[in-house]
């Protein structure tokens, strides 16, 4: 059975080569290939040997994913919904920034985190996305809209560290100088807080960035809004988030969804300051996309505001995400969850 060319890291690609007889060199010319060039027919690579191209001709697949809809926001978002071979669908988000084009990528069908917010948890996990299907989300995305994505956050539906192994030679792909050529430090992976692997992460020869979805303040509230905390009490959390920094000295970010009369008190804010102060970090505000099976609400623009300026007053680092989308189903999962009703 053929396998996708797109689930192969450098390293593994150049190590099955070998294996078969050709160069380690070999890998980094199919790279420029289908990275570089994307060119999925072999017969096409000019600078590689006929044995070469029956081997990629009898081993490997090209195989793309097939768009079922998208949606276009005047916010300078759109989201796509993909088909992937097993008839699954998964979301994609492209959102247009200042700095440049970001792809939100998802990393499972379906989630099991369970947050109490969240479109995507409305359906459980169905099962984890391959590497093919990680990278292929941005290949789709880019050859749709003829455009260069330069940044990733892999903040889409699922959890990515509960899809560590897939998640990281993801990264080894799009970063590489013959794949797609992402810098690490245009990388975000989020986790909702499974502390192992954020320990994990730290050990990795990866620079790409951190992001950790908090929420709230404290374990009650926590505990409430996002059943890991349960699992990873917050303290825990923070703990793990020193211990990433003392080893990477990288900067964390800290996502927190602005929810209305919920977590989105000055009180909030207070407690919120006392809990990360000393490490290197910034708050990332996000405005909330209401979700019709949540009884959850936006925080008014008046009251962001208000917690966004408590926390700059307290000196921590903060940004007020713009939102985005809302005149679509911008919110995680929500596209999908439409979908399969």
């Amino acid at each position: 059975m053929k396998k996708q060319i797109y689930n192969y890291s450098i390293s593994e690609l150049k190590g099955l080569l070998v294996k078969n007889g050709f160069k380690a060199y070999n890998a980094d010319q199919l790279y420029k290939w289908v990275y570089e060039n994307n060119v999925k027919d072999p017969e096409s690579m000019t600078n590689i040997s006929k044995d070469l191209k029956n081997f990629i001709q009898e081993c490997f697949s090209f195989d793309t994913l097939e768009l079922v809809t998208q949606q276009m926001s005047n916010t300078g978002t759109d989201k796509f919904l993909f088909k992937l071979h097993d008839g699954i669908v998964i979301e994609s988000v492209l959102m247009e920034h200042d700095y440049g084009l970001s792809l939100c990528v998802t990393s499972q069908a379906g989630c099991s985190m369970g947050c109490s917010f969240c479109a995507s948890g409305l359906v459980n996990k169905q099962r984890d996305l391959t590497t093919a299907e990680l990278v292929l989300q941005i290949i789709t995305v880019q050859e749709i809209k003829n455009i260069k994505i330069t940044h990733i956050v892999v903040m889409g539906t699922g959890e990515p560290f509960d899809n560590y192994d897939n998640v990281m030679n993801f990264i080894k792909v799009v970063n590489y100088k013959h794949g797609l050529q992402i810098g690490s430090r245009h990388i975000t992976v989020s986790t909702c807080g499974i502390v192992p692997k954020i320990y994990e992460f730290a050990k990795e020869d990866i620079k790409a960035n951190l992001a950790i979805s908090l929420h709230a303040p404290n374990n009650i509230l926590r505990s409430k809004l996002m059943k890991i905390n349960k699992v990873y009490p917050i303290n825990e959390v923070i703990e793990a988030s020193k211990d990433y920094f003392d080893l990477t000295k990288r900067r964390i970010t800290f996502e927190y969804i602005l929810l209305r009369g919920v977590n989105d008190d000055i009180e909030h804010a207070n407690e919120l300051s006392d809990l990360i102060r000393g490490i290197n970090c910034y708050v990332n505000l996000i405005p909330y996309n209401p979700v019709n099976e949540f009884v959850y609400e936006k925080t008014d623009e008046k009251r962001a505001d208000k917690f966004y300026q408590q926390l700059i007053k307290r000196g921590i680092n903060v940004t007020l995400r713009k939102e985005m989308g809302s005149d679509i189903d911008a919110a995680c999962g929500q596209l999908r969850l439409k979908n399969l009703k």
